[in-house]
């Protein structure tokens, strides 16, 4: 049964001949409650709506009973699997199974309604099933490919906590020219993850309007004839939806990145370009700077705050 973790499909199937059969009688195993049984949830599906259910962990296989039903992962989420009926007014129940990455196994009885009232479940609370309605919030934590096995909760919550603090961890590191100031104040490490916090001071009185903010590696010095060597990195996510920084304001925002060192021959660049304008800034960081990143467990985190 180890292969059934370790090649799992990317969609669900349909069970065949062909599937694996216990060599006993499954009818005297459920007279039999010391074999430890788990009791299927019920579940309604219909052809114009699709039903999602959150995991406490991320998706590693999916079975299904029968093709009168389709299932497959939310895109970019690993733990948010999608299900709906691929039959319409299908009359005979069916049921699929899903074992998640921690191990854990989930088997659930299918029915076709035309007007389901949840379609959206929740596993957030050990293994109870909780139900939420569109008018209801979800505690379940998405997992999403870029954040790898951390939930979309924690680099919220550890960039809630970086832009709340507002420590200054760095002050060698910043640009000014044209009335514009950005500071790198720190950089924060969390599960192979780097947080970067940066500060934008506007003294004139014309907005300054962000076109776009770039990180990338470069070499410390270029040699004539030599074509440059560089590589951008593309931030995982950003605290704030941050375009425009008004005349005589002070704005901050956070970053997150994956977790990298460079040699010392180069250099990590952000560059902040403005929109139809030109005072574009600059900063520069080492490698010395990179590994003196702050671990995020000095801030005390209250991960089980909402």
């Amino acid at each position: 049964m180890v292969f059934l973790f370790m090649a799992m499909p990317l969609r669900g199937h349909a069970q065949t001949s062909d599937s694996i059969r216990l060599p006993i009688d499954s009818t005297e195993v459920c007279r039999d409650t010391s074999y430890g049984i788990i009791s299927p949830h019920e579940l309604l599906v219909t052809f114009d709506k699709t039903t999602h259910l959150i995991f406490p962990s991320a998706i590693r296989y999916v079975d299904l009973g029968s093709e009168n039903i389709t299932a497959g992962k939310a895109e970019d989420a690993e733990n948010v699997l999608r299900v709906k009926a691929a039959v319409k007014d299908f009359t005979e129940g069916t049921n699929f199974s899903v074992i998640t990455e921690d191990g854990r196994f989930y088997n659930f009885n299918v029915w076709y309604s035309e007007y389901p009232d949840v379609l959206t479940f929740n596993f957030a609370s050990g293994t109870g099933l909780k139900a939420s309605y569109p008018d209801q919030d979800t505690d379940g934590s998405i997992l999403f490919n870029e954040l790898g096995t951390q939930r979309a909760s924690v680099p919220e919550l550890v960039m809630k906590t970086v832009y709340k603090k507002n420590k200054r961890v760095f002050r060698h590191i910043g640009s000014q020219s044209f009335g514009i100031q950005v500071l790198l104040k720190g950089i924060y490490t969390l599960d192979g993850k780097l947080y970067f916090h940066l500060s934008f001071r506007n003294v004139t009185y014309i907005p300054f309007t962000i076109d776009f903010i770039s990180f990338k590696v470069v070499d410390k010095k270029i040699a004539k004839r030599t074509v440059i060597q560089e590589r951008t990195i593309v931030p995982l996510r950003e605290y704030l939806s941050l375009n425009q920084v008004d005349g005589s304001s002070l704005e901050r925002n956070i970053y997150l990145l994956e977790q990298m060192t460079i040699p010392d021959d180069k250099l990590l660049i952000i560059e902040i370009f403005e929109k139809n304008g030109g005072r574009h800034q600059v900063l520069k960081i080492e490698n010395s700077d990179l590994v003196k990143a702050r671990p995020v467990k000095e801030m005390y985190l209250d991960f089980n705050s909402k």
